[in-house]
């Protein structure tokens, strides 16, 4: 690649960005800068990480604690909009992929790089993900993406690559399944995951218990919320990336937050992981039993309309979009009630919801009792149940009235108008003969 000086590489120490590092130095003949970001994925990962990098041919690098800001800045702003992607997956991956890429492109300012580089591949959403961002913030770099370009294919020519260089590497061709951690989950794939048929294998789980082994006694946990954030557990305020790593150890232990999915990639094909996310899966049941009390039905309803599209934007790594931002601030409006404390148990698998107050609550038991009441006539409804029926009284007045069984009707049966005309009933034919050659008929633009 002519005119690159520098690249800035997304490093995580494992075999691909290992074998990034030295075929970027020998086929690009560029200083290679390792940016590693710190998103909570565990100090036993980072470890060490910059002497790898060094030995891999790195000229230097830099280890960037992002984890408050992955809690407080993406994965809070997404719990608001109730995204869920394909109804189950908590967008772990996907929430972290915006503000890895934006710090990376922070660090190449920072040190003149003039080019970015990943390890993702090119059947994956991460590519996308990674380069979505650059486009948005740094268009001018140049992006390097490795996998789209060298001659290696398999975890076997890798490792060879790097034995050949005397590079070491703590992978090795026993390594079964592809993850990526962070404090807000794992996922899990490769290997039997592959086939959808083979039940989750017992050893890919990392994070949570199985619910069959979980302890056959609750643990109740009270989640606190300021405007549809939580802040904090037990009463105890915490900062984001606090909060979820304590929710994390009492959900895990639990069985809590374990999902199997085949999902639809943005890039068109299907692919199956297991996702892991305990902390997160106590958050989300919290969050939506407290707006069962703060929203009123057309609000719920229509963030639940907008958290469809964010969950879509975010999996597509679309953040730095002007749709997101939008849909972003609708949603801190919605939330703006949504205030109070939530109780959840966690037993063998499963957050429950089991109590749920806050200030602005539009629940009232002197409405809702089925005891006796003095603040609701129930003649009332009679009224509204007819302005809510009008459409479909009138069209049964009209004749028009659906029929339900599967027979065929003709013309002049019960309840079947021979001519209907648009909101009118039953009309006659037209007395006046058709014009011949009208004006406006099909064909001629009006």
């Amino acid at each position: 690649m002519s005119g690159v000086n520098k690249i800035v590489l997304a490093y995580s120490g494992g075999l691909d960005t290992s074998a990034i590092v030295p075929w970027l130095v020998e086929n690009k003949g560029c200083e290679v800068v390792a940016f590693v970001a710190d998103v909570g994925q565990g100090a036993d990962e980072l470890e060490g990480v910059e002497e790898k990098a060094r030995a891999s041919g790195a000229s230097s690098c830099h280890i960037v604690d992002l984890r408050q800001s992955f809690v407080e800045d993406y994965v809070y702003p997404t719990l608001l909009t109730g995204a869920v992607y394909e109804g189950r997956y908590l967008l772990g991956t996907s929430m972290a992929r915006p503000v890895i890429a934006k710090a990376q492109v922070e660090l190449a300012r920072e040190v003149g790089a003039d080019a970015v580089s990943h390890g993702c591949t090119g059947k994956g959403n991460d590519q996308v993900r990674f380069e979505a961002t650059f486009a948005a913030l740094a268009p001018d770099l140049a992006v390097v993406a490795p996998w789209r370009e060298w001659d290696l294919r398999s975890r076997e020519q890798l490792l060879a690559y790097l034995d050949e260089r005397g590079i070491p590497c703590s992978s090795s061709l026993t390594k079964i399944y592809s993850r990526d951690r962070n404090l807000w989950h794992i996922s899990h794939e490769g290997g039997a995951i592959e086939d959808p048929w083979t039940e989750p294998p017992e050893d890919a789980w990392m994070l949570t218990t199985s619910p069959i082994d979980a302890p056959n006694q609750a643990t109740d946990v009270c989640i606190g919320f300021e405007q549809g954030r939580p802040v904090s557990v037990d009463g105890e305020r915490l900062r984001g990336h606090a909060l979820v790593e304590k929710l994390n150890s009492l959900a895990g232990p639990n069985g809590v937050g374990r999902v199997d999915l085949v999902e639809n990639r943005c890039v068109g094909m299907k692919s199956r992981g297991l996702y892991e996310t305990p902390g997160g899966t106590i958050i989300v049941e919290a969050l939506r039993a407290l707006e069962e009390l703060t929203l009123d039905r057309d609000s719920l309803h229509f963030r639940q309309e907008l958290g469809l599209k964010f969950a879509k934007l975010v999996y597509d790594g679309r953040w730095f979009t002007s749709q997101r931002d939008a849909i972003s601030h609708c949603c801190e409006r919605i939330a703006a009630r949504t205030t109070g404390e939530v109780v959840v148990r966690l037993y063998k698998g499963l957050a429950t919801a089991i109590k749920r107050r806050s200030p602005f609550s539009l629940y009232s038991e002197d409405f809702a009792t089925f005891g006796a009441d003095e603040v609701y006539n129930q003649q009332h409804a009679e009224g509204f149940i007819r302005l809510l029926t009008l459409p479909e009284r009138i069209a049964a007045l009209n004749g028009m009235n659906l029929i339900s069984e599967s027979k065929d009707v003709e013309a002049g049966d019960p309840g079947v108008a021979p001519f209907i005309g648009p909101r009118t009933g039953p009309i006659a034919e037209p007395a006046f003969a058709p014009v011949e050659d009208p004006f406006i008929k099909e064909g001629n633009a009006v």
